[in-house]
């Protein structure tokens, strides 16, 4: 009569560790990919500032890190280093997490697993992650684009929360959340896809090379899919509350504005760096991920 409560005790015990392991892989792998690419991150929020609302060349990005490290220094690459950190444990966790969840829902409700419904799994669980951690990309932005500011996250929370309202928080939100939902799709299904292909077609085996060829090719494609929707956050969080530069009004508007002002290539200024930071973090989360969850004793993703 005892042993009841112990196997109800012990099934709930599980279920938590589960629940941990799951979302704790993937924010630990979220947050050791952006530890490593971070300065890349950086460029990449310096150069989709440029020239704001003029025309004129791209600078390429060899050159504008060299610059910046005679300017500023080499601890310029890791601005909003910690911000970021604390973004990726909780925004990763979240959205690769609860892809799988989103997907078997789908799968119960349709009784199926085609690639639409794992884009729209990866789509609702980028969006939901974004909406959530919004703030702390804000915080993060900021800071990268002010290195002399000598403000940490906190001081910069409350600096933006006294000058420009709580609003200014979730400043970008909706293009975060298009931005979000795009990467989430195309890099959880490409990821899916590429390794249910790679497990028919080739002789590769669950495992580092598998791992390592379908992070590469989720990483290209989300790259091509999400750079305009990236350029279009960063100028839309590093507006101020001001008639002067408070210049767009949504994310469509501000895509207008860029492409009549600057140019319809303007859309992936800095898109060299999103590609040499978005390809290698995709590649070191899957990896981290896939390892990390064979340690806690879960199954592949």
């Amino acid at each position: 009569m005892e042993k009841e409560p112990l196997k109800v005790e012990e099934k709930q015990k599980s279920t938590k560790s589960y629940i941990v392991y799951h979302f704790g892989t993937s924010g630990i792998a979220v947050a050791a990919a952006t530890a490593v690419t971070h300065p890349l991150d950086v460029l990449k929020v310096r150069l989709q500032m440029r020239l704001v609302g003029q025309k004129g060349p791209l600078t390429g990005m060899g050159r504008f890190w060299a610059q910046m490290i005679r300017n500023e220094g080499p601890r310029a690459l890791y601005l909003g280093l910690l911000p970021a950190l604390a973004r990726s444990a909780s925004y990763g966790g979240l959205r690769i997490g609860l892809y799988e969840p989103s997907k078997s829902v789908c799968e119960q409700a349709f009784g199926s697993s085609n690639v639409l419904l794992k884009v729209a799994s990866g789509a609702f669980s980028g969006a939901v992650a974004t909406a959530l951690t919004n703030p702390m990309e804000v915080i993060k932005v900021r800071l990268q684009m002010n290195p002399n500011s000598g403000r940490g996250a906190i001081r910069e929370m409350q600096k933006i929360s006294s000058q420009e309202g709580m609003k200014a928080l979730w400043k970008g939100v909706g293009a975060a959340m298009t931005r979000a939902a795009a990467l989430t799709a195309s890099q959880m299904a490409t990821y899916d896809e590429s390794k249910r292909a790679l497990l028919r077609l080739t002789p590769l085996e669950e495992g580092f090379h598998l791992h390592l060829i379908s992070s590469t090719i989720a990483g290209t494609m989300s790259t091509l899919v999400t750079a305009p929707m990236d350029m279009i956050k960063t100028r839309l969080m590093m507006q101020k509350e001001s008639k002067s530069t408070g210049s767009y009004r949504n994310g469509l508007h501000c895509a207008y504005k860029v492409i009549l002002t600057e140019g319809p290539l303007a859309l992936y200024k800095g898109g060299l760096a999103i590609f040499a930071r978005l390809g290698p973090q995709t590649t070191i989360t899957f990896l981290v991920c896939e390892k990390l969850r064979e340690l806690a004793g879960l199954k592949a993703m």
